[in-house]
């Protein structure tokens, strides 16, 4: 089990590397942020998308966000960096290669 820290955010807890999490969930404060930016999610949207959080603790996740842009874009700059860097070192699946001839094949 991770250890949690609570926060003044009544539905945010840090986790013992630093990273917010909404409170009894596995939902980062980063992962709404990110699917908020992505797709102009409203909180009501956001709480139809996952309905296993409240609307308070959406908006305690937003109010957090708010609070601690700078870390929070932080996280979302390393982890899009993580991905962009594993796909440029992944090679490329055989199946794919093969889909890609195929279609090209007159």
């Amino acid at each position: 089990m991770v250890s949690e820290v609570n926060t003044r955010y009544e539905h945010i807890a840090v986790d013992e590397s630093g990273v917010a999490v909404i409170a009894g969930s596995t939902m980062r404060v980063s992962q709404l942020v990110a699917e908020k930016r992505a797709y102009g999610w409203s909180p009501e949207e956001l709480h139809f998308q996952h309905p296993y959080l409240s609307l308070g603790q959406i908006y305690s996740a937003l109010a957090y966000y708010w609070d601690h842009a700078e870390q929070i874009d932080r996280e979302l700059e390393e982890e899009l960096a993580f991905v962009d860097k594993m796909q440029r070192e992944t090679p490329e699946p055989p199946i794919i290669a093969r889909l890609r001839a195929a279609r090209q094949r007159p």
